[in-house]
């Protein structure tokens, strides 16, 4: 695939295992991002899609297996430097996950004062704050609390705060979950727009069939913990394997 003809990927999962007592999660997955791609994740419900990002992102702790970002295992970081490869990493969280205190500015404000002195970015918050808003079309609600936006908006603003640090790496959970199909066409066009926009690198969990077919590059079926199909969409679809086409029945 043309992805991989890059030297290096800028996100690799390798070997990775999870285990919740006799509940075994993750088997050895293993998962590489190449710059620029697009690459989607499916696996039905329960099959590991939420706890492999959650390892990903230091929420929870792999059994055992490297997670490299740019090189850096980042399960052998010390605190400061694990802190500094997450300003490249953005992450959509499933549901939006907006603080319901704060204006939408506010939220996304919040992670440039945490990240302010790594980044050097002195007053430049406001201008970081519009230029976000403007790429997702949102400026004029930029007062406005999440209660007063639909779902969609609210996604859009959880998106745009994931793009507030110009990431090299944005990571999507369930992007399109609980929207209408209308307002899931629009968030799927705005990712798409994003790539173009900001040259990122995305790995995207869902199990929207349609989503996954827009956006994907590439895709990695989840089955029983570990990587179980991987390819383009129109690969997948045609596969006669019984576990694949699965995910493409209505």
């Amino acid at each position: 695939m043309e992805f991989e003809n890059n030297i290096a990927p800028v996100l690799e999962l390798n070997n990775l295992y999870k285990s919740f007592g006799e509940n075994h999660v993750l088997n050895g997955f293993n998962l590489k991002l190449y710059k620029g791609e697009n690459l989607v994740v499916m696996g039905k419900s329960g099959s590991g899609k939420s706890v492999m990002i959650k390892c990903l992102v230091g929420l929870m702790q792999a059994d055992r297996g490297s997670i490299k970002i740019k090189d850096h295992d980042i399960t052998k970081l010390g605190q400061k430097e694990l802190d500094i490869l997450r300003t490249e990493i953005g992450f959509l969280f499933q549901g939006s996950a907006l603080y319901d205190s704060m204006t939408v500015r506010e939220n996304l404000e919040f992670p440039l004062r945490r990240h302010k002195k790594q980044l050097g970015l002195n007053d430049h918050t406001e201008t970081l704050v519009l230029e976000a808003l403007n790429n997702v079309g949102l400026a004029h609600a930029i007062d406005l609390m999440p209660a007063e936006l639909s779902g969609g908006m609210q996604r859009r603003v959880a998106l745009a705060r994931a793009l507030i640090l110009k990431p090299k790496i944005i990571l999507y959970d369930e992007p399109t979950t609980g929207l209408d199909p209308i307002t899931a066409k629009e968030i799927i066009q705005l990712m798409r727009s994003i790539q173009d926009t900001y040259n990122t690198s995305s790995l995207i969990i869902t199990h929207d069939v349609d989503c996954a077919r827009v956006i994907s590059n590439r895709m990695i079926l989840l089955v029983d913990g570990i990587n179980y199909a991987e390819g383009t969409y129109e690969e997948l679809i045609v596969s006669n394997d019984p576990k694949v086409q699965a995910f493409f029945k209505n």
